[in-house]
């Protein structure tokens, strides 16, 4: 079914809607907080049936998500980063849902280090959470697609682009979520699995208000480098995902959709 579309203001999704994801089987990684709890709540609102993975109790958020949409999320607690317990929640996931009809892997740590102070240890863990278990996701995920067909979105980020400092790892690591991204949509179109990534901007989450950026440094960055003068919100990025995770998209795969007020403007 195609989308129904109806003007809104500024960011948002007022009155967009996508047939298709009413009842559809969605896992997202990370979907607690951030952008994943928007995304979360973005699925809820097209009636979709929504599990989510993350480390720390969400047991708040799920009530909150119930009383503001109506559906009650559910919400397997575990580190993505363990390839057995990922695997393993999905399998719960598909259990009480259904089949996966959409995998959107989010879970990410942006930490800041300077490059000469990364150790072999940092490395590995800045790769399992920012890059492998992207792979192991979607890899059980096209176990299930494969066949029936499916929709992987990757949250990706602009850092890849700008050379951003600070955030080697992380840098390394979204320009590698790209890079499988365009493989597996190679490798898994005969299957029916359309596989994309969304590639955010600088997107004032609370985390990163708290620990990362001030309201002076992304207001010099919203006049400096955006081109749209508008601060970017986790609901921003709710209407790619959808989009991409929908059948309005169906002739988009091996895509990166950029959303970042127009920092860049090419993959």
């Amino acid at each position: 079914m195609a989308a129904s579309l109806v003007p809104h203001g500024e960011g948002g999704l007022s009155g967009t809607s996508y047939g298709d994801l009413s009842g559809a089987s969605v896992f997202i990684t990370g979907g607690g907080a951030g952008i994943g709890a928007a995304l979360t709540k973005g699925f809820l609102d097209q009636g979709a049936q929504v599990a989510f993975i993350g480390r720390s109790d969400r047991a708040a958020f799920v009530d909150a998500m119930a009383a503001a949409t109506g559906c009650r999320p559910l919400f397997l607690q575990g580190d993505v980063t363990d390839p057995a317990r990922l695997r393993a929640a999905i399998d719960d996931a598909e259990a009480a849902h259904g089949p996966l009809d959409v995998l959107v892997t989010n879970a990410a740590d942006d930490r800041r280090v300077a490059a000469l102070e990364v150790g072999p240890d940092d490395w590995d863990a800045q790769m399992a959470i920012n890059l492998d278990h992207y792979f192991f996701a979607c890899q059980r995920a096209a176990e299930s697609m494969a066949g029936r067909g499916g929709r992987i979105v990757n949250l990706s980020s602009i850092v890849p682009q700008m050379g951003a400092e600070g955030l080697a790892p992380y840098v390394t690591a979204n320009a590698g979520v790209v890079g499988m991204t365009r493989s597996l949509a190679r490798e898994w179109g005969s299957r029916g699995i359309r596989v994309n990534a969304v590639a955010p901007g600088m997107v004032l989450t609370e985390k990163q208000r708290e620990m990362w950026i001030s309201e002076d440094a992304a207001a010099a960055f919203r006049r400096t480098r955006q081109s749209l003068d508008r601060p970017l919100r986790p609901e921003d990025i709710v209407g790619p995902v959808l989009f991409l995770a929908s059948e309005a998209s169906a002739a988009v795969t091996g895509q990166c959709l950029i959303a970042d007020a127009g920092v860049v403007y090419g993959a």
